[in-house]
């Protein structure tokens, strides 16, 4: 009986820590995810005024019908 206890306080404590490592390193993900979503906020985004889904970091030309990139409002 006493083994089965300090079993489950063992099971106990590993899961804990699992929780809070995965919780630890999720957090440094949702910092970091904010960091590039804000970056990218600032940056200008050319894209085709056919082809909406055309989307470039710099100008150029549509890579579907050839037309100038605009600049993404």
């Amino acid at each position: 009986m006493k083994m089965l206890k300090n079993t489950a306080r063992l099971f106990l404590a590993v899961a804990t820590i699992a929780t809070l490592a995965g919780s630890a390193a999720m957090l440094a993900g949702c910092k970091h995810m904010e960091s590039d979503e804000h970056s990218s906020m600032h940056a200008q985004k050319y894209t085709c005024s056919m082809h909406p889904e055309v989307v470039a970091d710099s100008a150029g030309k549509c890579p579907k019908c050839g037309m100038d990139l605009v600049e993404k409002k």
